[in-house]
C-alpha cells in the first residue's frame, strides 16, 4: 500500500478507511494526485476513472443509489467541481448520500489570477448536507507557506489536524446517518506526488457514529381513529426504493374498502388493487362536463403520502385545487407541502405507519374506491382499443417496449417524455424502477444507469429519449459498460414533450428554440464507444428487434427506434380524447 506524504490526504483516506466508504469514483487531474495516489494505491478501496466530471458524480450518484451506502466523487481544483453540482443538487433531493471531495489550492493563491482557480469554499452549500473545509497543513511545504502564507502559521499542525479530523467526522456522520449528500474541501500546497508506504499519522477512533431514531411520539390511537372514520382516503406514493414495502402492509391496504392507493412507475409497488396510471384515471374526469361536480365528490377527507416526488401533474392539480381536510405525509427524514395543504409530518417508515393504523377488517362506508375502481376498467378496456387504431408513434412503440422488458431487470428511467409515457403502462412487479426525480432533470440520467448497474445482481435497462441521450452522451465513456447494459433509444428527433405543452406553435423559432428539432443518430457513438447499434422504424421492426435484443451478448447494445416527431403529440392527446 501508498500513501501520500500530505497528513490531510492520508486523514481523508484513513476515515474512510474506518467508515467503510470504499467506492471511489476519480476524474483525472494534478491538485487532487495526493488522495489519488492514496485511493488508488490502497487494495480497500474500488476505484473507477471517469473524465466528464458531471457524468463522474452522476455515476457515483447512481453507485450510492443502488448500494445505499455513501459513495465518493473526486475531483482537481477550478472549474472541475462545478460540474459536480447538477449530481449534488439531485443527490440532495432525492436523499442519495454522495460524498464530494475536491482538492483546492492554497488560500493565498485564489483571487490572485493563478489557473485553476476559484472560491470553492462552501460552493454547494445551497445543497449540501454538511460542508467541510479542512484546513492546509502546515508540515508539508513549509518553505513556501513561510515565503507566501505566513498567515497559516498562527496554528500548529496539531491544532490543524485536530481540526481536519472533526470536520471528516461530522461530513461522514451526515452521509451516513442522515443521506445527504456532503463535500469535503481539501487545499494542496505543490509537491503533490509525494509518497510514503505507512501512514505517519494515526486518526482517532472513527467507529460508526450513533443515528439518532426518530422519536415515536405520535398519538396511535387519534391516528387509527381519523384513519378508521374518513371514508374518502387516497394513499399516493412517489419514489420508492424496490421491495421496501413489506407484503403483510399491502394486502391490508389493498382490503380497505374505503382507501385508494394511487401509485406511479416509480413507486415499485404492485397490487391488482392499486391504482396505477393516474394519469388515465383523471383524464376523463377533467373532460367531463360534471368536472367540478365528480372531483368535489371525490375530495378527500385524508390523503397520506410516502415516497420521493411525484410525477403526475394531473394528480397534483387534483389535490391543490380540491384540497384533502388532512394530508399526513409518513417519512423519518422530511416532508413536502406539495399540494400545499400539508397538516402532519409522521416521522417513521411507512410500514410501521400502516402497521399501526390499517385495521385488518373495515367495512366500506362509501362507493368511494367502487367509483374509481370503474373509471381504472374504463381506461384499460379503452387503452387497448385505441392501441389497435393508432399509427406507429412514442405511443405504440412504449407499449411494445415495456411489455417485452425481461422479469427481474433494473429499469432506469430518463425524465420528460420518457418518465411520463411509461406512467401510461403497467410494468412487471418484478421489474426494478428508478429515475431521478429529485430535480427530474434530463442531464445524467445515463450516467446515472451506468453507475447504478456496476454492482447491479440483474441487468440495468436505460430507457432513454433523443435528448437526454445526447445530452448525456459522455457517460458510455468509460471501461465498465457491462455487456449485458441495454439501452433503448427513443429517437423522435427533438423535444417532443413541447409539442404537448401550451404555446406550442409550427414555427421555425418554437422547432430551434423550444423543441429543439435535430437530425441525429446514435450510430457513431454506439460505434465509438462499442455498443451494438440497432434500428427499428417502424411497429414491425421494432417487434423484430425486441425477439434478440436482450439475448447474451459481448457488447452492450442500444435499440434505436425512430418516431414520427410531428405526429406523436397527436396521438397522445387523442388518447385522453379517446378514453374520455
Amino acid at each position: 500500500m501508498m500513501y501520500s506524504d500530505i497528513p490531510a490526504a492520508q486523514t481523508l483516506v484513513l476515515y474512510f478507511k474506518s467508515r467503510g466508504v470504499k467506492n471511489i469514483v476519480i476524474s483525472p487531474g494534478s491538485r487532487n494526485a495526493p488522495l489519488t495516489i492514496s485511493f488508488t494505491k490502497n487494495s480497500f478501496f474500488n476505484c473507477f476513472s471517469i473524465v466528464d466530471e458531471r457524468c463522474a458524480a452522476f455515476f457515483a450518484m447512481g453507485m450510492a443509489q443502488h448500494l445505499q451506502e455513501p459513495v465518493a466523487v473526486l475531483c482537481s481544483s477550478g472549474s472541475a467541481m462545478l460540474n459536480f453540482y447538477p449530481a449534488v443538487a439531485e443527490a440532495f433531493y432525492s436523499d442519495i448520500p454522495l460524498i464530494v471531495i475536491s482538492a483546492d489550492r492554497p488560500s493565498y493563491r485564489i483571487d490572485i489570477g493563478d489557473g485553476q482557480t476559484i472560491r470553492q469554499e462552501n460552493v454547494l452549500e445551497k445543497h449540501i448536507g454538511y460542508s467541510a473545509n479542512l484546513k492546509q497543513d502546515v508540515s508539508h511545504a513549509t518553505n513556501t507557506i513561510a515565503k507566501y502564507g505566513k498567515s497559516l502559521l498562527h496554528e500548529s499542525q496539531e491544532e490543524i489536524q485536530k481540526y481536519n479530523e472533526g470536520e471528516i467526522a461530522k461530513a461522514l456522520s451526515v452521509a451516513f446517518d442522515e443521506k445527504n449528500p456532503v463535500h469535503i474541501n481539501v487545499p494542496f500546497e505543490e509537491p503533490l506526488y509525494g509518497r510514503v508506504e505507512e501512514p505517519s499519522l494515526q486518526i482517532q477512533d472513527a467507529g460508526a457514529s450513533v443515528k439518532k431514531e426518530a422519536s415515536d411520539d405520535q398519538d396511535w390511537d387519534k391516528l387509527r381513529q381519523i384513519w378508521q372514520n374518513s371514508p374518502r382516503k387516497m394513499v399516493l406514493v412517489g419514489v420508492n426504493q424496490p421491495n421496501a414495502m413489506e407484503t403483510e402492509v399491502l394486502e391490508r391496504l389493498a382490503k380497505d374498502p374505503n382507501t385508494v392507493l394511487f401509485t406511479e412507475t416509480t413507486s415499485n409497488l404492485h397490487h391488482p388493487e392499486f391504482f396505477e396510471s393516474i394519469d388515465s384515471i383523471i383524464a376523463p374526469i377533467e373532460k367531463s362536463e360534471k368536472r367540478d361536480e365528480l372531483f368535489k365528490k371525490l375530495q378527500l377527507e385524508l390523503l397520506v403520502t410516502f415516497g420521493g416526488l411525484i410525477v403526475s401533474k394531473k394528480i397534483k392539480a387534483f389535490l391543490r385545487e380540491y384540497k384533502p381536510k388532512e394530508h399526513w405525509h409518513i417519512d423519518p427524514k422530511k416532508a413536502n407541502d406539495t399540494f400545499y395543504c400539508l397538516t402532519k409530518h409522521i416521522k417513521t417508515n411507512p410500514n410501521q405507519f400502516f402497521k399501526e393504523v390499517v385495521s385488518e377488517e373495515i367495512k366500506p362506508t362509501s362507493d368511494f374506491k367502487t367509483f374509481w375502481e370503474k373509471k381504472k376498467d374504463n381506461y384499460e378496456a379503452k387503452r387497448d382499443a385505441y392501441l389497435k387504431e393508432i399509427l406507429f408513434s412514442d405511443f405504440s412503440a412504449f407499449d411494445q417496449i415495456i411489455k417485452n422488458i425481461p422479469k427481474g431487470y433494473q429499469v432506469h428511467l430518463a425524465n420528460s417524455s420518457t418518465v411520463r409515457y411509461a406512467q401510461l403502462f403497467p410494468m412487471d412487479k418484478s421489474l426494478k424502477v428508478f429515475c431521478n426525480r429529485g430535480t427530474s432533470g434530463i442531464d445524467g440520467t445515463t450516467s446515472t444507469a451506468v453507475g447504478s448497474s456496476v454492482f447491479s445482481d440483474d441487468p440495468t435497462l436505460l430507457l432513454t429519449g433523443d435528448l437526454s441521450f445526447f445530452y448525456d452522451s459522455n457517460a458510455l465513456w468509460n471501461k465498465y459498460m457491462r455487456p449485458d447494459f441495454r439501452i433503448v433509444l427513443i429517437n423522435n428527433s427533438g423535444g417532443g414533450i413541447f409539442r404537448i405543452l401550451p404555446g406550442k406553435e409550427d414555427t421555425e423559432e418554437f422547432e430551434t428554440f423550444f423543441e429543439t428539432s435535430h437530425e441525429l443518430s446514435a450510430k457513431h457513438l454506439s460505434d465509438m464507444y462499442g455498443f451494438e447499434h440497432i434500428t427499428a422504424k417502424n411497429e414491425a421492426e421494432l417487434e423484430a428487434s425486441l425477439q434478440d435484443f436482450y439475448m447474451d451478448s459481448n457488447k452492450p447494445k442500444i435499440l434505436e427506434v425512430a418516431t414520427p416527431r410531428v405526429l406523436n403529440n397527436k396521438i397522445l392527446l387523442g388518447y385522453f380524447d379517446f378514453i374520455s
